[in-house]
C-alpha cells in the first residue's frame, strides 16, 4: 500500500519492514528517510534544487557525487559509478517528470564519523521537474560489505534484506499529488 509523504505532496510503496526516522529524530524538511528495522539499508526522498547547469544524465552525477561529499567518501578510489540509464516514462507512476535516471554506484562510508568504513551499493533515482526548479533524488543505500570495527558490523543475519525489486517497486509506485509541495503557489500569490 502506497504510503504518503510530504504531508500527503507525494506518496510511493515503502517496503516492509521500513522504520520512519523521523519518530526517531529531527530530518531536514526536504527529505524523507526510511530504514530498514533489522538491516542497516534506507531509502532516502529528497526534494533538491533543479540543477540547471548539468544535463539529465549528467545530473544523475553531479547528485550523487554530492551524497558521496556527504558521506566524506571523496577521495580517490572512495566511490565508483557503475551504471546509468534513462528509465521509461511508461514504466513510472509520476507523469510529471521531463526525465528519469538510475544511478548505480558505490561508496565508502563510515557510520558516524568511525574509522571503519563499509561498501555500501548506492542505487540512486533522479526525478527531474524543471517546471517545479526540482530535483527529486531517491536513494536506496545497501550496506554489502562491513568492516568488522563498523558498529554496523552487529547485524541481524536471519533479517530479510530489501531487494533491488523493493526499490524499483518504491520508483514505479512514487506518485505526486499536490505540486504546492514546490512552494509554487507563494510564488504565483506574492508575485
Amino acid at each position: 500500500m502506497a504510503r504518503t509523504l510530504f504531508g500527503g505532496a507525494l506518496s510511493a510503496v515503502i517496503p516492509l519492514n521500513a522504520k520512519d526516522i523521523s519518530e526517531l529524530r529531527q530530518i531536514p524538511d526536504n527529505q524523507e528517510v526510511f530504514a530498514h528495522s533489522q538491516t542497516d539499508q534506507s531509502i532516502i526522498i529528497e526534494l533538491l534544487e533543479y540543477q540547471s547547469q548539468v544535463q539529465d544524465a549528467e545530473a544523475a552525477r553531479y547528485h550523487f557525487e554530492d551524497v558521496a561529499a556527504s558521506n566524506k567518501a571523496v577521495e580517490n578510489g572512495a566511490w565508483e559509478v557503475r551504471g546509468l540509464e534513462q528509465l521509461s516514462q511508461s514504466e513510472l507512476s509520476i507523469q510529471e517528470c521531463s526525465s528519469a535516471w538510475l544511478l548505480s554506484g558505490a561508496q565508502l562510508v563510515s557510520k558516524f564519523n568511525e574509522e571503519a568504513k563499509n561498501t555500501v551499493n548506492i542505487h540512486l533515482c533522479l526525478f527531474r521537474l524543471p517546471q517545479y526548479t526540482t530535483d527529486i533524488l531517491v536513494t536506496f543505500n545497501d550496506p554489502v560489505c562491513i568492516n568488522p570495527l563498523s558498529s554496523s558490523a552487529v547485524g541481524n543475519v536471519a533479517a530479510t534484506p530489501w531487494t533491488l525489486q523493493d526499490f524499483q517497486g518504491v520508483l514505479q509506485s512514487f506518485c505526486l499529488l499536490d505540486p504546492g509541495v514546490f512552494g509554487l503557489d507563494q510564488l504565483n500569490e506574492t508575485g
